[in-house]
């Protein structure tokens, strides 16, 4: 039988929760969430669990409003305390955190925020105006709460995870940003809450972003450019009217420019894929090594 998280609403309260684990010198780790938990989120809450061992593990559940621009799914947002709260159980989870809105911004939006720099703007940044700068001020809050030693996110977001371990080091946070790989469906689809969204047609098309990155991954051998059309290629199977493409970008792991030559050895990068399949807005990417193989 599993035994139930602590549940903390207020800072005093996961303060309060922390102390005693901090004093008696196990480390903590943070696992950040927006809620509607899934298998991806579980793959996290393990590797948690399996890095700390005697450890706390802590997941928070907040669905940030800074982080949502006009006219996104804030309000539609699905919302699962009591099944997420299951999930933490059975997965080992000893504390989480679901701060309402007024605990995490007390006055409303704060006047001081993170600058996410030049990554903030490219990529999710330049569709997404402001989102990094809510998602790290809310990184950056979390981990001035909780104190973790580690944080683990998912490597779906990629971009996210990049800068949330940039502000990490360049802020001196002293805590590891750990990824964890990508979740996925049967069918290939990366998990993800906003897959709730989908009806089965257009489920059926958002599998094209993975077998698109897929195919990016067995040309790669060839060079970006060859990548590059490879995928392209997939991505244009499905109608302009039924998909709508963000990007489609080949980066190094840092995201970084990648060169166009063909590397003289094996070179790792990142493939990385955001478009709408009808009414819904799907990101993905999976690691490439470009050029020569062993």
């Amino acid at each position: 039988m599993t035994s139930a998280p602590f549940l903390a609403s207020t800072r005093e309260e996961l303060h309060r929760a922390l102390e005693d684990r901090r004093g008696e010198g196990h480390p903590v780790g943070l696992v950040p969430t927006m809620g509607a938990l899934h298998d991806g989120h579980r793959a996290l809450f393990r590797a948690a669990r399996t890095r700390l061992d005697s450890g706390a593990v802590v997941a928070s559940i907040f669905v940030n409003p800074l982080q949502f621009a006009a006219g996104e799914d804030l309000a539609r947002y699905p919302r699962t305390l009591d099944a997420d709260l299951e999930m933490c159980a059975h997965e080992g989870v000893d504390v989480v955190f679901a701060p309402g809105v007024d605990e995490m911004y007390p006055g409303g939006e704060p006047e001081v925020t993170v600058d996410p720099g030049p990554l903030g703007s490219v990529l999710e940044g330049e569709v997404r105006p402001g989102h990094f700068r809510g998602v790290l001020t809310v990184v950056a809050k979390l981990f001035a709460l909780a104190r973790p030693d580690l944080a683990f996110f998912g490597e779906k977001d990629y971009q996210q995870l990049v800068l949330v371990r940039r502000m990490s080091r360049d802020l001196c946070l002293g805590v590891d940003v750990l990824g964890v790989p990508t979740v996925r469906e049967a069918d290939g689809l990366a998990l993800s809450s906003r897959n709730r969204y989908l009806d089965p047609e257009d489920r059926q098309r958002a599998t094209v972003l993975s077998r698109a990155l897929h195919a990016a991954q067995k040309r790669a051998v060839h060079g970006l450019p060859a990548a590059r059309w490879e995928a392209m290629r997939v991505l244009d199977e499905v109608p302009e009217a039924e998909l709508t493409l963000d990007y489609l970008a080949i980066r190094t792991p840092e995201l970084a420019e990648v060169g166009e030559r063909h590397p003289a050895t094996a070179t790792e990068a990142r493939v990385l894929v955001a478009g709408r399949v009808g009414g819904t807005r799907l990101i993905d990417n999976v690691p490439i090594t470009l050029g020569p193989v062993a």
